[in-house]
């Protein structure tokens, strides 16, 4: 099985990315980080630079843990892009970062988070910064 992480660029994915690091170290498994940009977006935010993925490569290949990162463009909400790729993948755990929201922003936008935690058929961990 392998340890799969949703990844974004912020403080909220870098905590995501160390307790997955120490999920999948603490397993055995290998870690699939899930980076992936929305479809016909000429520019993403979300998109880790090559220098961050090198960081994080390096950061698990320290901790002895096998890493993979895919980045390829997704249709659709992130959520379910997330979901598709753990059930593709049989991923034991799948291991998310939370930001703060007020109830109120929750309700007006949604979030991709409380999909994945409502939706997910296996293990979440959803971790702050």
């Amino acid at each position: 099985m392998t340890v799969l992480v949703g990844y974004v660029p912020t403080p909220e994915g870098e905590a995501a990315f160390a307790a997955a690091l120490d999920e999948a170290g603490r397993r055995g498994e290998p870690l699939l980080l899930l980076n992936s940009p929305r479809s016909g977006a000429p520019v993403s935010a979300d998109v880790a630079a090559e220098p961050v993925v090198q960081d994080l490569t390096a950061r698990a290949r320290a901790a002895g843990v096998d890493l993979q990162v895919r980045q390829e463009p997704h249709d659709g909400e992130v959520s379910d892009e997330v979901l598709r790729v753990a059930r593709a993948i049989d991923a034991s755990v799948i291991v998310i970062g939370l930001r703060r929201r007020s109830p109120v922003g929750k309700l007006l936008m949604g979030s991709s988070a409380q999909r994945i935690l409502l939706d997910a058929d296996r293990p979440v961990l959803a971790v702050k910064p």
